[in-house]
């Protein structure tokens, strides 16, 4: 089914709830990117990972929702590769972000000892506290 109605609008009750509870836009480009995906391979997985990996490019996971990026791009080392990429993913987070940006939204979700953390433990950091962040929404 596609997740776009006739006059262009997402359906909500078709996106992924952290999807739904972001912005107009991050739900528009992931609705339109999974329909275009659904025609090319079918509605399945392979167009969640399409309209995920177009997300990642202008948004990035803060919390339980999406928001928008300081800078266009690929998020984290497998958006960067493309379909045949097997590396890490961040799960939204944007690895490559500055380190004060991702300080800041370690902040932001009050992730203990982040003043110690390296880049890379504060992106393992952030995926953490947004996954915790996603699941207590869905409570």
């Amino acid at each position: 089914m596609p997740m776009t109605r006739k006059d262009g609008k997402p359906r909500k009750e078709e996106l992924p709830a952290p999807v739904a509870r972001s912005s107009a836009k991050a739900q528009r480009t992931f609705a339109k990117a999974h329909d275009a995906a659904a025609e090319e391979y079918g509605d399945g997985a392979r167009a969640h990972q399409v309209a995920y990996a177009a997300l990642k490019h202008s948004f990035e996971k803060v919390g339980d929702r999406w928001e928008p990026k300081e800078r266009r791009g690929p998020s984290d080392a497998q958006a960067k590769g493309g379909r045949g990429t097997d590396r890490p993913t961040a799960g939204g987070v944007d690895a490559s972000a500055s380190k004060e940006h991702l300080y800041a939204l370690a902040k932001r979700l009050d992730v203990p000892g982040r003043s110690r953390m390296t880049k890379a433990e504060l992106v393992d950091a952030l995926q953490h506290a947004n996954e915790r962040a996603t699941a207590e929404a869905r409570r």
